[in-house]
């Protein structure tokens, strides 16, 4: 499933070219390009790559130029095999990917936009077909065989038993066969919002969680003649339910319900949250752990959040930033000091835990090499000890390992600064990875001819280290024009080869086109981005509080302009969601640095939707709200509109779920009015995701073209 975007990215994308008086060439240069755009976006893109819990069988799905397939291997061959035969460019995503315990069944999701903020289980239809998609869970033989669908709805969550799959549809949870043998019904009916659902070791009960609004509760439903045992109920946000592997009790978080007074708005605080077990019989509940009153204690927003689980021996594993990095610790399930398995400064995410419950493996940036901080690695770590060890050192990356049922094997995605992603197999043990379906890398694809990106570290003006990647390709005379790249979320980390997000690895790609074509790009992992640290993640006066970030960026131009291949007025900027944020902030705010800009689906206006329910009639208000909209605003770039001068493009798809599409709209209007030269790109029903390969293209194509336009005075794009 792909990572959803963060609060501080629920904007619009729209897109505005700009045409401006040439600048002066130094180096002219990209006439022509060594590799279209069409090569260096042809790789395949595989993601949600899952293990049967029995056996060697693993499944993970391809994106093949937007034809999104099922496919999956085994031993002792390991072979890849295509099962599914979606051959349309149709923005329909596979999500919710699965094996059934004993290998027979895989079953998935096909629709919607899992990485959207709102309305992520709403039909896509970026194709504008008159007869709208459908968002469906479908079975398919492993063995092969015609996928079935088995019902609308999502979530889905196979019994241990293999014989039935729960899911979600209209705020209820549902059941149907795995063979699609009988149509879905409805398991039972309760008040709220019910989803989650998780079913016990022995197939027996699911528990649930049921979303009251300003509280949630954990259910357990056992049958249709047993009332619904209502987990500890209190005004409290439960949520996480997790079996013991015994089935007699469940671990869950806790968390404040909604309310109290109205807090200061610009001050940062502790959100704290707790880990409860409870008594499935009884309901009986009590506290085992609960979060340091610390900022770093707060409830942690990287994958998978708490990433809770019940191991073996009686250990209940969490994460946790508590000790400034977001590290796994394991505590007793009768309570007790939480243990750190795993010290140092790296972070641990991608997190699953063996079939036989004793190890977690997961993906981190750390290894031998000090340039790991900007890669990552597989790493293993027994439940019960400190004892981390990195299994794949070296130049590479790789991330979202599983271990198969027969604890033999861990199944991963690898990829290096040339070669893009590919799943792979290795010993649990360590050794070599081998990897799978090479034969569906195009043969025209690029890889030689690829940049290896360089890790930058400067200061920002404050002294903050910032970490950069620059790709600059050799043996170009002249001056040469320059491009910061800034990526969105904004947590998330941009890294020294290939990236694990799809959404990344695009503009990965496009970075890569842009040296090969003789741009110098720097990419930029700006404070508010994981894998720094609780600090840099989370900084004072940050986004909407000040937009503390955009020192970064700034001191990122000038990084460029201090370079001598570098001409200095011609530095250019873009980024997408947050990245399209602090790119419109640099055009507004120093347009004399950024000479132009490609904003794609930003944040334009901290003012308008997040601060709503600020100002909703209440005889409470928080006691710096006028403070807090005058620095929102400040820290908008609609509020610089007056200094903007450089021109830029525009671009947004108008189904955007992450970013209102109204943000572009709203700025549209007023660079016109200011008499600022843009151009748009709007993409009609696709969403912030661009679901469509070939609307992904069109982006490219528009962000390349641009730049040649502006920079080269070229009509320049993919040749």
């Amino acid at each position: 499933m792909r990572e959803r975007d963060s609060g501080l990215s629920l904007f619009a994308i729209a897109l505005l070219i700009a045409v401006q008086a040439p600048i002066p060439a130094i180096a002219q240069i990209g006439s022509t390009a060594i590799f279209s755009l069409e090569q260096v976006r042809s790789y395949p893109f595989p993601n949600e790559l899952v293990a049967s819990s029995t056996g060697a069988r693993i499944a993970w799905a391809f994106n093949e130029q937007g034809r999104r397939n099922v496919w999956v291997a085994e031993a002792p061959d390991w072979r890849a095999r295509k099962l599914t035969n979606y051959e349309t460019d149709d923005g329909q995503e596979i999500s919710s990917l699965s094996i059934s315990p004993d290998g027979r069944w895989v079953v998935y999701v096909r629709g919607g936009d899992h990485g959207a903020n709102w309305d992520d289980s709403l039909p896509v239809n970026p194709t504008s077909s008159p007869v709208p998609p459908k968002v469906a869970i479908w079975s398919v033989p492993f063995a092969g065989g015609e996928p079935k669908m088995l019902a609308e709805g999502d979530e889905p969550v196979i019994s241990p038993r293999g014989d039935q799959v729960a899911f979600v549809r209209d705020r209820a949870i549902w059941v149907v066969p795995i063979d699609g043998s009988a149509p879905a019904r409805k398991l039972f009916t309760a008040r709220g919002d019910n989803g989650s659902p998780v079913w016990s070791p022995d197939g027996d009960r699911l528990a649930f969680v049921s979303n009251r609004g300003d509280h949630s509760f954990i259910g357990i439903y056992t049958d249709e003649r047993t009332p619904i045992l209502w987990i500890a109920p209190s005004t409290s946000r439960d949520t996480h339910p997790r079996w013991s592997p015994d089935g007699k009790r469940i671990a869950f978080i806790r968390r404040p319900g909604t309310g109290g007074p109205p807090e200061p708005i610009l001050e940062q605080r502790p959100n704290r949250w707790a880990i409860w077990t409870a008594d499935v019989i009884t309901g009986e509940a009590r506290l085992l752990w609960e979060s340091p009153n610390a900022l770093r204690g707060s409830f942690p927003t990287t994958d998978g959040g708490p990433n809770l689980h019940w191991a073996a021996g009686g250990r209940i594993i969490f994460l946790s930033y508590m000790d400034g990095w977001p590290h796994l610790y394991s505590i007793p399930e009768a309570g007790g000091e939480p243990l750190l398995l795993t010290p140092g400064r790296y972070m641990a995410e991608h997190i699953s835990l063996t079939p036989d419950k004793r190890f977690l493996v997961f993906a981190a940036n750390t290894g031998p090499d000090p340039d790991d901080i900007d890669r990552r690695h597989i790493v293993r770590v027994p439940v019960d000890r400190a004892a981390p060890e990195v299994l794949t050192p070296g130049t590479g990356l790789e991330w979202s390992p599983v271990v198969t049922g027969d604890m033999q094997t861990i199944a991963l995605i690898s990829a290096t600064a040339q070669r893009p992603p590919l799943p792979a197999v290795m010993p649990f043990n360590g050794g070599s990875a081998r990897l799978l379906a090479e034969d569906r890398l195009p043969q025209d694809f690029p890889a030689k001819q690829l940049v290896t990106p360089k890790k930058i570290v400067y200061r920002a003006p404050d002294g903050l280290e910032i970490h950069a990647q620059l790709f600059m390709k050799e043996g170009v005379s002249g001056r040469r024009p320059a491009i910061v790249y800034v990526h969105g979320g904004p947590p998330r980390q941009m890294l020294l080869g290939w990236h694990y997000s799809d959404y990344y690895a695009n503009a990965y790609a496009l970075n890569q086109y842009l040296a090969s074509r003789g741009y110098i790009v720097l990419s930029v992992n700006y404070r508010l981005g994981i894998g720094y640290g609780y600090e840099f993640h989370n900084p004072p006066r940050a986004g909407s509080r000040g937009a503390s970030e955009y020192q970064d960026i700034k001191a990122a131009g000038e990084y460029l302009r201090s370079l001598p291949e570098v001409d200095p007025r011609r530095i250019g900027i873009y980024g997408g969601s947050y990245g399209g944020y602090l790119t419109a902030l640099a055009l507004a705010r120093d347009s004399s640095l950024f000479a132009a800009g490609v904003d794609i689906h930003g944040v334009h206006d901290w003012t308008g939707e997040r601060a709503r329910p600020l100002l909703e009639p209440r005889v409470e208000k928080a006691p710096d709200l006028d403070e807090a909209l005058r620095v929102a605003w400040a820290s908008s770039p609609v509020s610089s509109v007056a200094t903007w001068r450089s021109p830029v493009l525009l671009i947004h798809g108008d189904d955007d779920r992450n970013v209102r599409f109204s943000q572009t709209v709203d700025l549209i209007r007023r660079l016109e009015k200011a008499g600022v030269k843009c151009e748009e790109l709007v993409i009609p029903d696709d969403t912030h995701h661009f679901m469509r390969y070939a609307n992904w293209l069109k982006v490219d194509k528009a962000t390349a073209a641009f730049f040649d336009r502006v920079f080269m005075g070229t009509q320049g794009g993919s040749r």
